[in-house]
């Protein structure tokens, strides 16, 4: 054999193979135990991405160790490829979305295929595909047909750049998530699906999901967000324009005695009959919906609000009258439309009122002395009891809203209430690279599905991009089709689905992809849930609940009985990379940065660069690093290795090449391991209970995927082997540790598998089995102390009696020379641990 590994030649000849043989293809009918393996599915943006590397060897070091330890594994691949960049590109590039995206596919295919993913791509999908979305709206119209679909009018997030509808989870800081720009209120008729129907499920669920981390189930759990709370009228002092009364709904009732205003949206019933004859009101509320409905938007904007000059009377006490404001931080799809203020114990109100002028009454306190003292510039939101509150004083918080509660259902004004935060999905999307809604619009009959004979509807091709908006809306003739029902003229939907509804059952169709229907219930039965789920934190609320939900929901319908799409969970962390900047200010990439004896330059210019911090790989900051150049330099098996070596997978891993070096060395050294193979004989009792322990523990680790200790676990192995002696025990360790790194090194490991002629490919090979006998300590370590202090250690049999143990510690040089004669007045042994000379 060479003295070299070349993973050149290895890479692409192993790769070969596996796709001749069709080594990682799922078998269906399989005995097996199934073991279902997924990492999120990528946007085929057209390269692939350290992240992608990251994540993507991680699922594929699991999957092949399950291969090993005797399981039938799904490990697929797809793409989910709708969505707005897409349609960028068309109008930037003058391509079409189509042929964009399906040479994008093809080149980060390729890009993976050359890493050795054990993928079976005989269930390739990718959502813009007829085959695929035809199916998603037959899933679409099940839902519609059980009451889980529908359309009404609301108020919208508006992206005026990519001019479409965003869920209130695509607004970051107020912005669009994709296109950056800050974000319009609008109203328009949309499709909604219900998923406040399941918030009691999606809520309860979260107890089941034992496997995820902790943070992500609490961040669904306050996203559902389950409040108990008091709905209440209040009536207005005067009549507003025939309206003379309107309900609020308060998880604080409790600190009615602190109200010193009332709020409606500016799209409350009240509201708009009041603007209709106030010109001011009127242009107070279209500024408002020039902001969007996303609640971490409404706390962090401005808050703004116009004092109608109308007051409602306060329900505890008919003497006192509140001012009533239409405020922007109100909406009418978040409980009622309206609110009452109470800013000594609420951040918002309390903001709103020093803006205004409005009273502040604290009526909570850590204590009863503290019921004086002021709220500044800081609401009180703290345990404590009732103060300032007539009949609730020295109430606890909790007694204090049951005793409201109570008065208000006794009086008639009120009543308990559970609400939720969760709102139902708004999925249409005013775009053309998305899945069609197979609705059509019939002025005699109102909305009426397509029938599923005719499914897909399929987007037509001679679209353009010259003009924005949705390009289907100005087709000529695809929007144009006769009723279903009545035979009429009729219209299409234009609008298409969000794209997270594609991704919200992809996990189903790659465990079954019957032509004649979206999934075989059975089939996709037998590897339902997903084992493993493998993908961002970011995808917490956006991904992770939307499959829930859409999981759940077909479980009602019949279609499937699982309700929890995603047994495990794990979101692995980033890959950084250091940044870089020019004198005036630019950001460098590291292919511009010339390093000599630790000074930076730029390459071209001889300017020196200024070091940044170590940052999440984006192309914003030019601190990418493509791992196609990588993996031709060093191959796939050392960029495999340094990804799960050099940080606990739940970490962040910082890119460096002194990393990627330090991998390459190792696997050169794994190579040199195999050609040192020998004729041997003799045992090497210390080294087999060193390679059974590594056998153990690699497998326990990777099951937890703790990659980076199965990584040192082995470099141990490693380095006892080479310190050993040649023996048949090394050759054996030698053989083993070709199974053990298998699954991450898998090119390696298939040359020097066939190097050493065993059989077969190491990618079928079985995990190694473990002699439980070897994994039991039969010496340990003693500890030789004299007045308390360690003075030596002994190597003795396990069991050693008290005895030998006292024979064996007076028999040492140390302590012979340290009592220098004397015999000890006492002798303490304690088995197994010490023996400690008292002189």
């Amino acid at each position: 054999m060479t003295t070299r590994f070349n993973p050149q030649a290895a890479d692409k000849r192993w790769q070969a193979v596996w796709d001749e043989r069709a080594t990682f293809r799922a078998d269906d009918n399989s005995p097996k135990p199934k073991s279902y393996v997924l990492e999120m599915f990528p946007y085929p943006s057209g390269r692939i991405h350290m992240g992608h590397v990251r994540n993507y060897t991680m699922g594929d070091v699991l999957a092949r160790f399950r291969r090993m330890t005797g399981h039938e594994v799904l490990h697929p691949m797809g793409w989910d490829a709708f969505g707005m960049p897409a349609e960028n590109a068309a109008m930037e590039k003058k391509v079409h979305p189509g042929s964009w995206t399906r040479d994008n596919i093809a080149a980060m295919k390729a890009q993976l295929k050359r890493l050795g993913f054990a993928l079976d791509w005989s269930r390739e999908l990718a959502t813009c595909e007829p085959d695929y979305y035809g199916q998603e709206q037959a899933l679409f119209l099940d839902l519609y047909a059980a009451g889980l679909v529908y359309r009404k009018e609301s108020a919208v997030n508006w992206d005026p750049v990519d001019m479409t509808v965003l869920a209130n989870e695509q607004v970051i800081d107020g912005r669009g998530w994709r296109s950056g720009a800050l974000v319009e209120r609008r109203k328009l008729s949309q499709w909604f699906l219900k998923i406040t129907d399941f918030a009691d499920e999606l809520l309860d669920g979260l107890t089941t999901l034992d496997q995820w981390p902790e943070k992500v189930r609490l961040m669904q759990e306050n996203w559902i967000g389950k409040s108990q709370g008091l709905r209440f009228t209040f009536q207005l002092d005067d009549a507003a324009a025939g309206h003379a009364s309107f309900d609020v709904f308060t998880t604080r009732p409790d600190t009615m005695f602190g109200a010193s205003f009332a709020a409606i949206s500016v799209d409350h019933p009240i509201a708009l009959a009041l603007a209709a004859g106030n010109a001011e009101l009127a242009a107070f509320a279209e500024d408002c919906r020039r902001t969007g409905t996303a609640a971490a938007e409404i706390e962090t904007a401005e808050k703004k609000g116009y004092d109608t000059g109308l007051s409602v009377v306060h329900p505890l006490d008919p003497s006192w009258k509140l001012p009533l404001f239409v405020a922007n931080f109100v909406l009418m799809d978040y409980g009622t439309g309206a609110v009452f203020g109470c800013p000594a114990h609420d951040q918002r109100d309390l903001d709103f009122a020093r803006k205004y002028a409005l009273p502040v009454q604290r009526v909570v306190a850590p204590s009863p002395e503290e019921a004086g003292v002021a709220i500044h510039d800081e609401a009180y939101t703290g345990p404590g009891k009732l103060v300032n509150s007539r009949f609730l004083d020295g109430m606890a918080v909790e007694e204090a809203k049951a005793a409201v509660i109570a008065r208000a259902e006794s009086e008639g004004w009120g009543t308990g209430t559970t609400v939720w935060r969760l709102r139902d999905w708004g999925v249409s999307r005013q775009r053309y690279w998305g899945t069609p809604i197979p609705i059509i619009h019939c002025e005699a009959c109102g909305p009426v599905s397509v029938p599923k004979a005719q499914l897909p509807v399929v987007l037509p091709e001679d679209v353009s991009f010259d003009i924005p908006g949705n390009p289907l809306d100005r087709h000529p003739t695809w929007k144009h089709v006769d009723c279903p029902s009545c035979g009429k003229p009729a219209r299409r939907e234009t609008d298409t689905l969000d794209t997270f509804v594609d991704s919200s059952w992809y996990f189903i169709r790659f465990a079954s992809a019957p032509k004649d229907q979206p999934f075989d219930r059975v089939v996709a039965e037998q590897w339902l849930p997903v084992g493993q789920y493998i993908g961002g934190v970011e995808h917490a609320i956006l991904h992770l609940l939307y499959s829930r939900f859409w999981t759940r929901a077909l479980k009602r319908i019949g279609k499937i009985d699982v309700a929890e799409p995603f047994t495990g969970l794990f979101t692995q962390g980033m890959v950084t990379h250091e940044t870089y900047k020019a004198p005036d200010g630019r950001w460098l990439s590291p292919e511009e940065i010339a390093n000599k004896d630790g000074a930076l330059t730029i390459v071209d210019t001889g300017e020196a660069v200024t070091l940044g911090r170590v940052e999440k790989m984006s192309k914003s900051k030019k601190n990418v690093v493509d791992p196609g150049p990588i993996v031709d330099q060093y191959g796939a098996d050392a960029v495999r290795w340094f990804m799960l070596s050099d940080s606990p997978p739940e970490r962040d891993l910082e890119w460096s090449e002194n990393g990627i070096e330090g991998a390459w060395r190792f696997v050169q050294r794994l190579w040199r391991l195999v050609g040192s193979v020998a004729a041997a004989e003799g045992e090497d009792k210390e080294l087999d209970r060193k390679l059974h322990r590594t056998v153990a523990g690699v497998a326990e680790d990777v099951e937890a995927l703790s990659f980076n200790k199965a990584v040192a676990k082995l470099y141990e192995l490693a380095n006892a082997i080479e310190k050993a002696k040649p023996s048949a025990s090394r050759n054996m360790a030698v053989r083993t540790v070709v199974r053990l790194v298998a699954p991450m090194v898998p090119h390696l490991a298939e040359e020097a598998w066939a190097m050493l002629g065993e059989d077969g490919l190491v990618a079928d090979a079985a995990w190694p089995a473990v002699d439980p006998a070897l994994l039991v300590d039969d010496e340990v370590t003693i500890a030789i102390q004299i007045n308390g202090k360690l003075r030596d250690t002994l190597t003795a049999p396990k069991g050693t009696d008290k005895p030998t143990l006292e024979a064996l510690a007076l028999g040492s040089d140390k302590v012979i020379r340290l009592l220098e004669g004397k015999t000890p007045k006492k002798v303490i042994v304690v088995p197994d641990r010490l023996v400690n000379l008292v002189a």
